[in-house]
């Protein structure tokens, strides 16, 4: 048997859920499912799911290529790329 679970939030966070959810091919209540899913499975908070950005993929495929031997920069092209990425945001941490 089935149950229901009822959350009230605003409707800013819901419509911005909705959203972004379907940007990801889900509907909302699917992706709350697969949420207490995955919490069960990780005994806690399992995962966060969010969109990449074309930054954090170029960002991502630089790094697997700088790890694979790839030499691609000087020294000044290095900094110069690492003084961009830095005013544009990226967190180097999280990448």
């Amino acid at each position: 048997m089935a149950k229901t679970i009822q959350v009230r939030v605003d409707d800013h966070l819901k419509d911005s859920a909705d959203k972004l959810f379907s940007s990801l091919g889900l509907d909302t209540s699917t992706a709350i499912r697969m949420f207490l899913v995955a919490s069960m499975e990780a005994s806690g908070i399992p995962f966060q799911i969010k969109r990449c950005t074309d930054r954090d993929f170029n960002i991502r495929e630089a790094i697997e290529r700088r790890q694979s031997g790839e030499r691609f920069y000087s020294i000044e092209e290095c900094i110069a790329e690492m003084d961009n990425a830095i005013a544009e945001g990226v967190n180097y941490a999280t990448v």
